[in-house]
């Protein structure tokens, strides 16, 4: 069955993916947690040149939060052009690698080309079942509110009837952000946020208060929303609380209530909705298939979406989600499944 083209719209920080294995001395050497995302410093900066040497077999993949989440609603959807992607890449191979993917998968782009920055990079550090992202946004942080605005982005803005963006991108543009949440209040469309890293909510506090009243479903993970509640004074880190609290924040539409989504690895998915908490059970993956975490919550995102787009009840679309991730983590990468 083919659907609207254009439904669900991403913006988001366009990456390429660089995956390695590496023990805990290479974390240790550069002060990495085994399970974390983080914006590279200088002292990371030798990171991506090492992933390049000898010692290293380095898979590369489409990258960046968002990008994957509408990848996988696309592979979901499973019509051409049924998503839209919107992000700043650098004038070079990456750059054009990024693009070949995107439109091959069906999926209708308009990145700003940066001819002086090149395309953004994420090294995926990869321990036994735990991933550590260090991601150098170079081009995806050049994203400019005036490409929003433009005739060809903001058609694609105008025809979409739901938004996701990760919440990465509060570091790049706020405005654009707020921009499509005003849109979407005004014509009554669904605008999705994904907390997306701990460090978001401590340092990017003030974008992330001024984008959150937009927000009808948050998504995000056990240790995303406890540091959310821990710098926005929720005195709790019990999750069902957390969620309950954030559900009963300031909204700008008033039309939808908000959903408010906690994944928590292995354990059941805790959805806020409509004044009710309720667990759902997960897809069980057994530890010896699980080869990749990195992705698992965008996937959830996406195949959560791919089904709610489609109007399908809740229970219905956290399966999906469910499924997307336990598929994501058995690949290495945000790899999907070829279709043919």
């Amino acid at each position: 069955m083919t659907g609207q083209s254009g439904i669900l719209y991403g913006m988001g920080n366009p990456l390429l993916d660089m995956a390695a294995v590496v023990d805990a001395n290479y974390l240790m050497k550069y002060g990495l947690d085994a399970n974390n995302a983080i914006l590279a410093e200088d002292k990371h900066r030798p990171i991506y040149e090492e992933l390049l040497g000898e010692n290293f077999k380095v898979s590369y993949s489409p990258g960046g939060a968002t990008q994957n989440t509408i990848r996988v609603a696309q592979h979901y959807l499973n019509y051409p052009g049924a998503t839209s992607f919107v992000g700043c890449i650098g004038k070079d191979s990456f750059g054009e690698k990024l693009k070949a993917c995107m439109k091959k998968e069906g999926i209708n782009t308009n990145y700003l080309i940066n001819a002086t920055a090149p395309t953004g990079v994420c090294a995926v550090l990869l321990t036994g079942g735990n991933r550590s992202l260090v991601t150098r946004l170079d081009a995806a942080n050049e994203y400019t509110y005036e490409h929003l605005v433009g005739a060809e982005t903001w058609k694609m803005v105008t025809t979409a009837q739901f938004y996701y963006v990760a919440g990465f991108f509060l570091t790049v543009s706020p405005k654009s952000m707020q921009s499509v949440g005003e849109h979407a209040v005004k014509e009554n469309k669904c605008f999705c946020m994904n907390l997306s890293a701990p460090f978001l909510s401590q340092f990017f506090k003030e974008p992330m208060q001024s984008v959150l009243p937009y927000v009808d479903i948050l998504f995000g993970n056990e240790d995303e929303y406890r540091a959310f509640a821990s710098n926005f004074g929720i005195a709790s880190t019990d999750l069902n609380v957390i969620a309950t609290k954030i559900g009963a924040m300031p909204k700008k539409n008033s039309k939808r209530s908000r959903i408010v989504i906690v994944t928590q690895g292995d354990k059941p998915t805790i959805v806020f909705r409509e004044g009710r908490i309720k667990e759902y059970p997960i897809v069980p993956v057994p530890a010896e298939k699980i080869i990749d975490t990195n992705g698992a919550g965008d996937a959830f995102a996406g195949g959560f979406l791919s089904e709610y787009v489609k109007n399908k009840d809740i229970e219905t679309c956290v399966s999906s989600g469910s499924h997307a991730a336990a598929m994501i983590i058995q690949v290495s990468g945000c790899t999907l499944p070829d279709r043919n």
